[in-house]
């Protein structure tokens, strides 16, 4: 028998001290992520929106796409070309990786943004075939199913742009600042191939995933994933804008938007691993089998996540924080099963690979064989 390693939360919101973001908790025992969320709250965002305006003002054209965007069809994604084409006035061209398994309702809301907002759309679609074997491989490797989904999103945007001479990418929220708070306000990070790489992709790139024997992946099917070289990116001045660094970005509030001002849908059904029904409508399995990863190798999981976001921005208090970890975040998902009978794999195959990437940090067992951790509640 093993006992369970002591963890610590964040006295403001749910966090744990085995995050997946880096945290570190000041005297108070509150996480780095609260300070940082707290400091946005008394910034001047009037000035924020002119300073990026003086950014974009030399990139604007007379004709042609003036930017990218890279959208899954999500509420983040109908904000973000709201924003860049109704704020910053700037003509997008919108980039999608489309990884497969799209919600029904994702699938219409992505559809429908070259309409709504009168744009051109370019989606690029894997083979299945690919994509199943990189689902397998990306589990088996890192420990994430979705890694070729990440890889899409963080590569195919800055290929294209630098591919066609658009210079500026806009992305959402640097979530490693407005969660973890890794950075302060005002440091200003921009889209680059080392985050892109260490962070977003966690150390991984394409050329990892070639020459396994189990499931083979040949370096021709990972084009999409080859990021620009240094050369190709300094030649053409390509640079990734986070909108997050000037905009107060709110979830909660940019679902209203969307959905009020250009008829974006949220799930009509809830999800079994968080309360929100507003997020992750681009993949079948990113709420359930994928999330499920997250508290198996860290110990929580998106009902954490979205309840730090609410109780940051004071729409829920940590108690009733509390108890949406308590209600979801142990959720066994039956969407795994959906995604198992999508890669032909056993539940059993399941476990047991899933086992091998549980965090000593988090995990223990009992002599029955149990996995055991601390939990938010427990706490004295």
């Amino acid at each position: 028998m093993t006992t369970p390693p002591k963890l610590r939360w964040c006295s403001k919101c749910v966090y744990p001290s085995s995050s997946a973001l880096p945290l570190a908790f000041d005297d108070n025992g509150v996480c780095t992520g609260c300070r940082v969320s707290e400091l946005r709250q008394k910034v001047d965002w009037d000035g924020r929106l002119k300073d990026l305006l003086e950014l974009v003002e030399p990139y604007r054209k007379s004709t042609g796409y003036e930017c990218v965007i890279g959208v899954s069809g999500g509420k983040d994604s109908y904000f973000q070309t709201h924003f860049v084409k109704e704020i910053l006035g700037l003509r997008p061209l919108l980039v999608t990786y489309n990884g497969n398994n799209y919600l029904d309702t994702g699938w219409e809301n992505l559809l429908r943004m070259k309409e709504v907002f009168n744009v051109d759309h370019y989606i690029a679609s894997p083979s299945i075939s690919m994509l199943v074997r990189m689902n397998r491989l990306g589990f088996r490797l890192t420990g994430d199913m979705n890694w070729h989904a990440h890889a899409g999103i963080q590569t195919l945007p800055m290929k294209m742009a630098t591919q066609f001479g658009i210079k500026l990418v806009f992305y959402g929220e640097h979530g490693w600042t407005l969660m973890g708070g890794m950075l302060s306000h005002g440091d200003d990070p921009e889209f680059t191939a080392r985050w892109r790489k260490d962070m977003a992709l966690r150390g991984y790139d394409w050329y990892d995933f070639v020459g396994d024997e189990e499931d083979p992946v040949s370096e021709h099917e990972l084009e999409m994933f080859r990021y620009p070289s240094d050369d190709e990116i300094e030649a053409n001045g390509t640079r990734g804008i986070y909108i997050g660094n000037y905009d107060r970005w709110d979830a909660n509030e940019h679902t209203k938007l969307v959905q009020e001002r250009y008829g974006w849908k949220q799930s009509p059904v809830p999800f079994e691993r968080t309360y929100r029904i507003s997020s992750n409508l681009d993949d079948r399995y990113e709420n359930g089998a994928h999330d499920y990863l997250k508290y198996v190798k860290f110990g929580y999981g998106r009902a954490s996540d979205h309840a730090c976001k609410d109780i940051r921005s004071g729409k829920m208090t940590r108690e009733e924080g509390m108890e949406m970890v308590r209600r979801y975040d142990h959720v066994r998902s039956s969407d795994i099963d959906f995604w198992l009978n999508y890669v032909e794999r056993s539940k059993h195959w399941f476990d047991e690979i899933a086992d091998r990437f549980r965090s000593p940090r988090v995990w223990g067992r009992t002599e029955s064989g149990e996995w055991v951790k601390e939990n938010i509640w427990e706490q004295v």
